[in-house]
């Protein structure tokens, strides 16, 4: 029934008759160094000879165009030449797109250089993806959302949950770091866990986006700070500035609506906002959880003059996670209903980006400020009639205020950035936990705030030498924080990085990274007291350190494809290990609550390394695809020294994504993805099954002396899209049917302890041990559920 109301509606939809189709490609081509204007470059549609030539203020317009996506290639004497992917040409707006061009070290002899059509730079030659918006919004059971579309590319793992945890080269999802337009925001995902970054649904509106670099290595200095498995670099496109333009969609999970538009001859906007129906659809299905998240999103830029541009960003989200009490009927519901709490969650980022203009530089003058809110209740048996059954009360916030100063300036044939950054942030909990250490059972109750000071440097140097052939690039940061003694001096936290390139011929490159970098640990963890005292200060607990390693080949001679392969290794040293479960913090899960509020000392060490084996193709003739894939170990000692998988060793990796544009605006894409499983510890049941520990805990406890030596099973999914769009005189209309895990796929994952009831419900003691309940297991997993969903776009 349900496939006969999609086909209905898509043949319905295919008898519309459209208007005349025509579109427009304009913007301007500059200098991004100086901001000045590229009079008469040449920016050709690939392929065609059709194009124009900007004129005396770098403007071009490209007009009668069939609607659809384009790649655009330009050229400028003494600058390499630069190729935009996909730019998607629609009668509902004009595209706007404005094209930076790089000067090549053989600027003064005025001749044309070819570039890398891929993004690539002296800082970053390897290790550095870049994603499309079209790619974000096309790919197949991504619900257009960047945390699902990131989990396609190399070296990046999928956990086989519906979490978006992104796990990059081994390492666990606390690692990464995130930019929209050079502002750090420091939560891109609804019901975050505290201490980490993962979350189910991703926050940040795709239609905000113009690309997306991505960055697992060979981090720049400016934006690598306190960064050890990644960085993402996202860039939010101005609003239109000719008139204003509206788009309404209906996704699998929730409904958006969002504006863009002038405000006057020199400012754009662009303003959306969200709210999930997941709720509804999971009361329905009889789910035990009902969550909800709204979040709201803007940016507004400001063209002083030719000289100074403001930059004014927002993002934020409210979240509540639920119990659906009345869901209770199964043992896998009573199961969720007693270990998940009741959680509500805010955060916000916002800031601004003031960049002057000077004759070979440009300096940035960026502030933000972020908070996030999060808030946890666990009653026994759910139930909040009587304080005395109180398991969990958290209550926890950080605010952070972030300058930094950046000058980028082209001296001669050298690119140097040089700047400096400052922190004040501020931390706060309020932590009432009853739990179990052992067959212990003891109470957390403490009241903390923890005010922060972070301050630090950074400079890097680039320059092509041999006639282009070698590209170099060397950088130095420095980090200190008022935490400790340990990490006062910043000088105690050097981060030297170096990258080379090299072209080996034509069309094949050797590409080489290494740096040391280093990350503050998590505010749970500086944050943590017992007896009104900060003890992880005292335990002299320092920054993370993390030496990266990473060398490669890339082959370019094909059209918009390139082949790669990467090896890489990374060495960690001070990782937070757990002084309670004398176990690294690496080998700690990232679901729901909070990561590392306990206390730990810094002699955690560990490994990861792997090689990545990549084909990617651009859009050429209707294709696009990629294909990965990637071996990856990732260990970490456990309480005897010894090297011991962590929870994100992964291994093996395969990721395939391809897709095809058909005529009258058809599109197929299919996506499939295979992981290893990943380790886990198994349960201790003896200590599980004690009726006071049992109570508290409402779930098995670990046995820690056999720490990841089980494993789940595989994971592999396939996942199919269909698009077909309309386009009219003044709007357009984009349909689809999105099919999740198409062939019902699930593994099989460490099973849920459990204690079984009797006829009343009531939990049975061990008949032959009295101070025990009787537990037995619940299969976790299994046959997988296919998850079709229609989305609905509507652009005026």
């Amino acid at each position: 029934m349900y496939q006969k109301i999609i086909f209905s509606i898509l043949a319905i939809a295919i008898t519309i008759s459209t208007f005349a189709q025509n579109g427009t490609i304009q913007g301007r081509v500059f200098d991004p160094i100086t901001n000045e204007s590229l009079g008469f470059a040449n920016v050709i549609i690939q392929g065609t000879t059709t194009g124009a030539q900007s004129d005396i203020d770098g403007k071009y317009k490209i007009e009668n165009l069939e609607p659809g996506l384009y790649n655009l290639e330009v050229s400028y004497l003494g600058f390499k030449t630069a190729t935009v992917f996909e730019v998607e040409v629609n009668n509902a707006r004009v595209a706007n797109i404005d094209i930076a061009m790089e000067p090549s070290a053989e600027k003064l002899k005025t001749v044309e250089i070819v570039a890398d059509p891929f993004s690539k730079s002296a800082e970053a030659p390897l290790s550095l993806r870049s994603i499309g918006v079209d790619e974000i919004k096309r790919n197949p059971g991504g619900s257009r959302d960047i945390s699902k579309v990131v989990q396609s590319l190399p070296g990046v793992a999928s956990t086989p949950t519906f979490r978006n945890d992104i796990l990059i080269r081994g390492g666990a999802p606390s690692e990464n770091r995130f930019y929209i337009d050079g502002i750090e925001v420091p939560t891109i995902n609804h019901f975050a866990t505290q201490g980490s970054s993962g979350g189910p649904v991703g926050m940040i509106n795709v239609d905000f986006v113009r690309e997306v670099n991505f960055y697992s290595g060979a981090f720049p200095t400016n934006i690598g700070g306190n960064a050890l498995s990644s960085v993402f670099d996202f860039r939010f496109k101005d609003g239109n500035p000719d008139r204003l333009n509206t788009s309404f969609t209906i996704g699998s999970s929730d409904v958006g609506l969002t504006f863009d538009g002038p405000l006057g001859d020199k400012a754009n906007f662009i303003f959306s906002a969200r709210r999930s129906y997941l709720q509804f659809l999971f009361e329905a299905l009889e789910l035990p959880f009902l969550p909800t998240y709204n979040d709201f999103q803007f940016k507004l830029k400001y063209n002083i003059n030719s000289k100074s541009t403001l930059t004014i960003l927002g993002i934020g989200a409210i979240d509540q996670f639920k119990l659906n009490l009345a869901a209770n009927e199964t043992e896998e519901q009573q199961y969720l209903l007693n270990v998940l709490p009741v959680n509500e969650q805010w955060n916000y980022t916002n800031g601004f980006k003031f960049t002057r203009f000077h004759k070979s530089s440009y300096t940035n003058f960026i502030f933000s400020r972020n908070m996030l809110n999060n808030t946890a209740k666990k009653y026994v048996n759910n139930d909040d009639s009587n304080e005395a059954n109180l398991l969990l009360d958290y209550i926890s916030r950080e605010a952070e205020n972030k300058f930094r100063i950046e000058n980028v300036a082209r001296i001669n044939e050298w690119k140097l950035t040089t700047g400096v950054s400052y922190e004040l942030a501020k931390y706060t909990n309020s932590t009432f936990n009853k739990i179990s250490v052992g067959d212990s059972l003891i109470t957390i109750n403490y009241n903390s705030e923890l005010n922060l000071n972070k301050y630090g440097a950074f400079a890097q140097a680039s320059k092509a030498f041999f006639n282009n052939k070698l590209n170099a690039s060397f950088g130095l940061r420095i980090d200190g924080s008022d935490f400790n003694d340990a990490m006062t001096n910043p000088f105690n936290q050097v981060s030297p990085r170096l990258s080379l390139s090299y072209k080996l011929a034509k069309d094949v490159n050797l590409n080489f990274n290494t740096g040391v970098y280093h990350q503050l640990p998590t505010y749970t963890t500086l944050g943590y007291q017992e007896n009104n005292v900060f003890v992880n200060a005292n335990n002299n607990v320092k920054f993370i350190n993390n030496a990266h390693i990473v060398g490669g080949l890339e082959y370019l001679g094909l059209n918009n494809a390139k082949v790669s392969l990467e090896g890489f290794y990374k060495l960690y040293n001070n990782y937070p290990f757990s002084i309670k479960d004398s176990l690294s913090l690496a080998n700690v899960g990232g679901d729901f609550g909070v990561i590392g509020d306990e206390a730990v000392s810094s002699i955690g060490k560990g490994q990861t390394y792997g090689l990545e084996l990549l084909f990617q193709q651009k859009l050429y003739k209707g294709f696009y695809g990629l294909a990965s894939y990637t071996l990856s170990f990732s260990e970490f000692e456990d309480k005897n020294g010894d090297l011991t998988p962590s929870t994100w060793d992964t291994r093996h990796i395969v990721n395939l994504t391809a897709g095809k544009k058909f005529k009258k605006n058809w599109e197929l894409g299919v996506k499939w993805r295979y992981n290893t499983g990943s380790p886990y510890t198994p349960y201790d049941l003896a200590t599980s099954a004690l009726i006071p520990v049992w109570d508290v805990n409402n779930r098995g406890v670990l046995d820690y002396d056999r720490l990841n030596t089980e494993r789940i099973t595989a994971a592999h999914q396939m996942d199919i899209r269909v698009d077909k769009k309309w386009f009219f005189n003044k709007w357009n209309l984009n349909l689809y049917l999105d099919i999740e895990n198409l062939y019902s796929q699930a593994p099989t994952l460490q099973p849920d302890l459990v204690v079984e009831r009797d006829e009343n419900n009531i939990l049975i003691v061990d008949p032959n041990d009295p101070s025990r309940y009787q537990t037995k297991f619940l299969e976790n997993g299994g046959a997988g559920t296919v998850l079709p969903s229609i989305g609905l776009i509507v652009e005026f």
